[in-house]
């Protein structure tokens, strides 16, 4: 069985786009899709001193829809000097990329981010997280994904990454910056484990991919867009 299979298709605006996972067998891309840079860029900002004891380098995880997304964007930032696809939420014998795609694993497609806080604080991690990177309010989907394996969670790793995550989703709810509740869970990291190697990397090595061009790309040029101070393009790395 081919490492890539179908899962379904979708139409918007009259014109089909291939799901995460799914082979490029097309040649030519039509159409566009609303991305969450429709959605206002959240203003509120949790202001909190970084601990004391902050290492000179930390991970953060994040799950929102198809790993190759996320991982392109958390790429691009200043300060982040590796971003790994993986699951987070399941047990070690089913991650796996055919069987988390079934839905029932309990994995999230999820990407480990590491970053220098000297350059980039979880801060400013989850407020692209939550404007540029997914859309919050999606519950167990995320654009022509589908399954609980695309819902939207922090996965963190100590107490002050939890008090950071829910004191800004709550300050987002608040200031009712999205239309819809954010769905996002916020829950303790148990183990993380990386991809399939052919996922890793994957915007870079598939940018004309029908999927990548009309999911993916926006989200990169929308992170250009909205966080100029942030941005990092590749060639700079």
């Amino acid at each position: 069985m081919s490492f890539y299979f179908s899962r379904f298709l979708f139409v918007i605006f009259f014109s089909f786009t291939l799901a995460c996972g799914v082979a490029d067998t097309s040649t030519e891309t039509t159409g566009a899709i609303k991305t969450i840079a429709a959605v206002a860029t959240p203003k509120p900002v949790v202001k909190v001193m970084p601990p004391a004891n902050a290492k000179s380098e930390q991970i953060a995880l994040f799950a929102g829809g198809c790993f190759w997304g996320l991982e392109a964007v958390f790429e691009h930032i200043k300060g982040v000097s590796s971003v790994t696809s993986g699951y987070s939420g399941g047990t070690a014998e089913t991650a796996q990329y055919e069987t988390v795609s079934t839905g029932k694993t309990g994995h999230a497609e999820a990407v480990k981010i590491t970053y220098d806080p000297a350059q980039v604080s979880y801060e400013q991690l989850l407020k692209v997280f939550f404007s540029v990177a997914h859309n919050p309010t999606e519950l167990n989907r995320q654009g022509p994904d589908t399954g609980t394996q695309y819902r939207s969670a922090i996965f963190y790793t100590d107490e002050d990454q939890k008090r950071l995550a829910q004191s800004y989703i709550d300050e987002l709810n608040g200031a009712k910056v999205f239309a819809r509740p954010i769905v996002t869970q916020v829950v303790a990291l148990d183990a993380f484990y990386p991809a399939e190697d052919y996922h890793q990397n994957y915007l870079n090595h598939h940018p004309e991919q029908p999927y990548i061009v009309i999911n993916d790309q926006p989200k990169v040029e929308n992170l250009r867009k909205q966080f100029p101070d942030l941005y990092l393009s590749k060639e700079a790395k």
